[in-house]
């Protein structure tokens, strides 16, 4: 990727078809997109400042802005007279959305996004839990209804993935608890385009992922907050190991 300075025309530079608003967050882009891909690998020490300002074609206080933001991250570390050091994964901050982003994007494996679906799986049984004891009335109408209107979209894997995030939304909720919520739809929001996220779909899948939502919406409205929990754990493990290609395999997302 190449950056355009200031005054030089959009068009001429290949790949963008207009300037950044932001000259420092679309170097700081690719160069978190460099040091997750491993171009600049854990240990080693980013290209001085003249070789990254050559490379960018943009001045000294784009870099120094954009490698003070990957310091932030977490991605390097910048000490006086050594330079800025790549550092190991183990530090970097995987639930900003651009090193997440990009760590999901360069994983042909799909662990990063197994271990975005664990982490959905364990804050999402634990709301499921407090929703079986604090949830109104209300609150279970709007469960059911939501589960009965899926019945009838299955056919329509867009809407009918609509309804279901508003489902898990709505369990949410009523817990209480927005740290977790806020965490949940952090991750849902930066891996929610990622194909290998979305996985095989299509009617049957979206039958039996509504069977899942039932079950759990049972469980809520009969105040069994244990098996709101173990309803909510097991959906979301079998609905993700169906999209992963991995039915039959719950084991593979035993933590």
């Amino acid at each position: 990727m190449s950056v355009t300075r200031p005054d030089q025309d959009a068009a001429a530079t290949p790949g963008w078809t207009r300037r950044p608003a932001s000259l420092a967050a679309a170097v700081t882009a690719e160069l978190v997109q460099r040091v997750v891909r491993g171009t600049y690998a854990a240990g080693t020490t980013l290209p001085p400042e003249p070789v990254l300002c050559e490379t960018f074609s943009v001045s000294r206080t784009v870099i120094r802005e954009a490698v003070k933001v990957l310091q932030e991250k977490g991605l390097v570390r910048v000490r006086q007279g050594a330079g800025t050091t790549v550092t190991p994964m183990a530090q970097w901050n995987m639930l900003d959305e651009l090193v997440l982003a990009a760590a999901v994007a360069e994983d042909e494996s799909l662990a990063v996004l197994d271990d975005v679906v664990v982490t959905r799986r364990l804050l999402e049984s634990d709301m499921a839990q407090v929703a079986a004891r604090t949830a109104g009335q209300d609150t279970v109408d709007r469960l059911r209804a939501l589960v009965d209107r899926m019945d009838e979209l299955v056919g329509d894997t867009a809407t009918y993935e609509e309804h279901d995030r508003l489902f898990h939304d709505t369990i949410m909720q009523a817990s209480g608890n927005r740290i977790a919520r806020g965490v949940v739809r952090s991750l849902e929001r930066q891996v929610l385009n990622s194909a290998g996220y979305h996985g095989r779909s299509g009617r049957d899948m979206c039958t039996a992922s509504n069977k899942g939502h039932r079950r759990i919406c049972e469980r809520i409205a009969a105040r069994d907050e244990a098996g709101a929990a173990q309803a909510m754990f097991t959906h979301i493990t079998e609905a993700w190991l169906v999209r992963r290609g991995e039915a039959g395999d719950p084991g593979r997302l035993k933590r």
